[in-house]
């Protein structure tokens, strides 16, 4: 009879302090030890207490890690039964409790009535910090931390604190390396199943989730949640240190960094540290030299899946947050707001070193290695280092001699879309950075700057050697090889050397008799 409930609907059993409803009395009063307080099962290594005795014997496999219960598909191990038989429904995909609003399926009765809330609309349980409404009481609490600073779950390997065990089980996998879910497409692992099968969406394309604003689809609707912020502003994580918002936690948790300098997640091959895990799995491909997404229009492969959706709307054209100032389009809101600073003036990052201002913080940091003559990325063919990976990427083209993309008009090749991009308002005329003083219009952004000082007469970047100012670190860095004699492009046919990678390709002509302006 106490079944039938779950299909019924029927809760007899109601909590006076919040009104939730319960199948069992038994339920009711452990859900009624969320409002005392009252957590009679404690752990006797950390003294961490529960409100029931099965809550603490999961727990206490933290310590232990003892896994008893394994799945026999995947192999993952479980604390409980009762927790691998739900696991199991991933491989046979079994959902028995399902939502009568909109027919979607659950492994487990807590997620369908956490669902629930989605028609309904209910979060009864309240922040008294920020005001956010939750679903539980368990998410709330989970919640609460944020404000608290509180992380009980701690990494006996590094000492990393976090807010779930959740997390900090997934954590575990950086030191383990197991990743014991697997993608047949590309061979990317993952902790979680739910990890899996949202990754899979991007070989898939489905995207089921779709903004009623820009038309952007999503694989979660958790992540359709949060891209609606950019349309709304809302910010509800704030940085205590500077006050500025943030639409996630993990977006909050990473610019904390900034202020503390932390970098736990550090790359074993060069040591370069990181905010986040998934940032050091991106950057390890830098040494692998692995790319395992691959653009199915032209093969071009990239490290990270969110790159590869950027990339595809070179050939869909779609481009969905427009300027209202220049008409030009981008795939991310935030890519807008950095460019909308081109006409703003806005330069809220300034370097500490020469006062120079960006308009944002990644251009800052690469800017600084004009300071510290950092170059991480160095190529393995002639030994040239960069600032930039893009930039290493682009120079190895000099050594292959692959220009993929061809302008439509004279045929000339360039190594990237964007370098075509601007090569094409030669024959449009199209200038869209404007000078304020004189009016002189320029068809790149670096164009303009570099003229502005024709007006101030400023000139930042001076040789050590000769006294001659410059406007860019660029054009000092090619003067210096006056001085240095150093030509690091050179010419496979003849041997001569040149200080620049475009008079070298200018020189080729000589060999191959093309003339790619006879005819413009």
């Amino acid at each position: 009879m106490a079944h039938q409930q779950v299909h019924t609907g029927e809760r007899p059993f109601t909590c006076s302090e919040c009104g939730k409803g319960f199948t069992y009395s038994s339920q009711l009063k452990i859900h009624q030890r969320v409002h005392t307080g009252e957590r009679p099962f404690t752990c006797s290594d950390c003294g961490k207490g529960f409100t029931q005795l099965a809550g603490l014997q999961a727990h206490q496999s933290v310590h232990s890690r003892e896994r008893p219960f394994p799945c026999s598909d995947c192999g993952k191990g479980f604390t409980s039964s009762s927790q691998l038989k739900v696991h199991q429904r991933v491989h046979t995909g079994e959902r028995p409790f399902n939502c009568s609003d909109c027919g979607k399926g659950f492994t487990q009765l807590a997620n369908l009535q956490a669902h629930q809330s989605v028609h309904t609309g209910e979060r009864p349980f309240t922040c008294s910090d920020c005001g956010k409404g939750f679903t539980s009481s368990s998410k709330l609490k989970v919640h609460q931390r944020v404000h608290t600073g509180e992380r009980p779950f701690t990494c006996s390997d590094c000492g990393k604190g976090f807010t779930q065990l959740p997390n900090l089980q997934a954590h575990q996998s950086v030191h383990t390396g197991e990743w014991p879910f697997t993608c047949l497409e590309c061979g990317k692992g993952f902790i979680r199943s739910s990890q899996l099968k949202v990754h899979q969406s991007v070989h898939s394309g489905e995207r089921p989730f779709t903004c009623s604003n820009c038309g952007k689809g999503f694989t979660l609707s958790s992540q359709l949640k949060v891209h609606q912020r950019v349309h709304t502003g809302e910010k509800p994580f704030t940085c205590s240190d500077c006050g500025k918002g943030f639409t996630q936690l993990s977006g909050l948790q990473a610019h904390q960094s900034v202020h503390t300098g932390e970098r736990p997640f550090n790359c074993s091959d060069c040591g370069k540290g990181f905010t986040q895990l998934s940032s050091l799995q991106a950057h390890q491909s830098v040494h692998t030299g692995e790319r395992p997404f691959t653009c199915s229009d032209c093969g071009k492969g990239f490290t990270l899946s969110s790159s590869l959706l950027t990339h595809q709307s070179v050939h869909t054209g779609e481009w969905p947050f427009t300027c209202s100032d220049c008409g030009k389009g981008f795939t991310r809101s935030s890519q807008l707001k950095v460019h909308q600073r081109v006409h703003t003036g806005e330069r809220p990052f300034t370097c500490s070193d020469c006062g120079k201002g960006f308009t944002s913080s990644s251009q800052l940091k690469v800017h600084h290695r004009v300071h510290t003559g950092e170059r991480p990325f160095t190529c393995s063919d002639c030994g040239k280092g960069f600032t930039q990976l893009a930039t290493l990427q682009a120079h190895h083209l000099v050594h292959t001699g692959e220009r993929p993309f061809n302008c439509s008009d004279c045929g000339k090749g360039f190594t990237r879309s964007s370098q075509l991009k601007v090569h094409q308002r030669v024959h449009t005329g199209e200038r869209p950075f404007t000078c304020s003083d004189c009016g002189k219009g320029f068809t790149q952004l670096a164009g303009l700057q570099a003229h502005q000082s024709v007006h101030t007469g400023e000139r930042p970047f001076t040789c050590l050697d000769c006294g001659k100012g410059f406007t860019q670190s660029s054009q000092l860095k090619v003067h210096e090889r006056i001085h240095t004699g150093e030509r690091p492009f050179t010419c496979s046919d003849c041997g001569k050397g040149f200080t620049r990678s475009s008079r070298l390709l200018t020189h080729q002509s000589v060999h191959t008799g093309e003339r790619p302006f006879s005819s413009c």
